[in-house]
């Protein structure tokens, strides 16, 4: 059995999953000066037209419990080794807590209980993987625009980075993602902890893990265990706003 694929998409989508893959092979190419300046470039037009032809608030398309795949691949990490994760994992995420800081009035941090009493959404959306695949589920978790409004943001924040447990590749970054601050009220962004009625999975990203409807599926972050609110990006990482992103793929992934 393999998961759904929207076929009218599905052309659209192939050309840029090729793009970014060329790029995923060309770490090094993608980090020279004249070409970070070309990507930012293109994106930079890619972005402004989706802003024109899709309204920021506009709504990605919602299905019916009926069209939820049988198969929802874990992908990326599925099990990661970070000390804090692990023992926080063998615990059921009992005392693990999210941190909440950087440009705010209040920094906090939550508990899964505590998330779980704040303004929730459930969507059942399309992922869609640069890796070429698609599958539907059904999310549940608290919208992000609550946790902000619940810390306070300040006026000089612009966007929102996702700290992670997991790391990848031989260097052994740690996974990180951002979004700018009109993405996270988005009415569909919400950190989510159930995936089809149940529990989030440690292979789908437990306790915690982003869905940001609109964008491609490597801008969800999982193992969420700190968001921090800044004014710019290029303290971070890369500078580029994302592991991947780090690596050349498009920071703006709109679908």
């Amino acid at each position: 059995m393999t998961a759904s694929i929207d076929r009218r998409s599905f052309g659209k989508r192939t050309l840029e999953m090729l793009a970014l893959s060329l790029l995923a092979g060309c770490d090094r190419l993608a980090a020279a000066p004249a070409v970070t300046r070309v990507l930012d470039g293109a994106e930079s037009v890619t972005r402004a037209a989706h802003t024109l032809l899709v309204p920021r608030r506009a709504l990605a398309q919602e299905f019916s419990e009926a069209d939820l795949s049988p198969i929802f691949p874990p992908n990326g990490s599925t099990d990661p080794r970070d000390g804090d994760y692990v023992r926080h994992a063998a615990r059921a995420f009992a005392d693990w807590r999210l941190e909440v800081d950087g440009l705010v009035e209040r920094a906090a941090s939550f508990s899964l209980p505590e998330l779980r009493a704040l303004p929730a959404r459930t969507q059942i959306t399309r992922h869609d993987c640069v890796e070429g695949w698609s599958a539907i589920g059904k999310w549940t978790g608290v919208r992000l625009a609550a946790l902000l409004d619940r810390v306070g943001v300040r006026p000089e924040a612009r966007y929102v980075v996702f700290h992670c447990a997991d790391s990848l590749g031989r260097t052994g970054d740690r996974y990180y993602e951002s979004i700018d601050l009109a993405e996270a009220r988005h009415e569909q962004t919400i950190l989510a902890y159930d995936m089809n009625g149940q529990t989030l999975t440690v292979a789908h990203g437990a306790p915690l893990r982003l869905r940001v409807e609109r964008q491609l599926g490597y801008k969800m972050a999982k193992y969420v265990m700190r968001i921090e609110l800044v004014g710019r990006l290029s303290a971070l990482g890369g500078g580029r706003g994302g592991y991947w992103e780090d690596r050349g793929y498009e920071w703006f992934a709109g679908i």
